[in-house]
């Protein structure tokens, strides 16, 4: 799937081409630097993520994976709707693969978000929610949260919503913590897909 850059303000296409032409971590990452995210000023969601893994980063297309399909049966949306770009942004923490550790993939390049990330959110002004994906999204956008387990946010979720909700990872790595935390399915995701219905009309 191609990215959809056709119909972006002149301001907004030169970000992102300076954006997808960074080289700031380059040395860092065992892949090489190849930013993934989807942006347009008409977006009504945001997505934050942590960042890509290998798969997204073969294919350039975000959330492209298996976190993705439960992301969006989460949500309560078709493959169509969540790679709209005037519908949804998915702007993740760091934007490019950072490697792997010992636990699965490393956290962000550090660098990444002080050197792009306000610039890139202050490109859409339309956004009506946010969804916040894990400990490195919830640092940055609740950090009022920051001393608080990722469970421990989430568990709170009412206190950001309507306008932020926050997630765990879709990963299938978490299929644990969902068995563990039924909450979760039952009480968070059908307000959810309401907030999420809601923000796109």
């Amino acid at each position: 799937m191609a990215r959809a850059d056709t119909g972006l303000p002149a301001a907004t296409a030169l970000l992102l081409q300076q954006v997808r032409a960074c080289t700031l971590c380059a040395p860092q990452l065992p892949l090489g630097a190849r930013p993934v995210l989807q942006v347009h000023p008409a977006a009504r969601i945001l997505v934050v993520g942590q960042a890509p893994g290998t798969k997204v980063h073969n294919s350039g297309v975000p959330f492209d994976d298996a976190s993705g399909d439960r992301l969006r049966e989460w949500m309560g949306i078709s493959r169509e709707v969540f790679y709209e770009p005037t519908q949804m942004a998915i702007v993740p923490m760091g934007f490019c693969y950072p490697g792997t550790g010992k636990s699965g993939d490393l956290p962000p390049r550090p660098e990444c978000a002080p050197r792009w990330r306000q610039e890139v959110l202050a490109h859409m002004p339309a956004i009506a929610l946010t969804l916040v994906i894990g400990q490195y999204a919830q640092a940055w956008h609740l950090p009022k949260s920051v001393h608080s387990s990722v469970t421990g946010t989430v568990q709170r979720w009412q206190e950001f919503a309507p306008n932020v909700i926050p997630l765990p990872h879709p990963s299938p790595r978490n299929n644990i913590w969902l068995k563990r935390n039924p909450w979760f399915a039952e009480s968070l995701l059908p307000e959810l897909k309401v907030l999420v219905a809601r923000a796109l009309v």
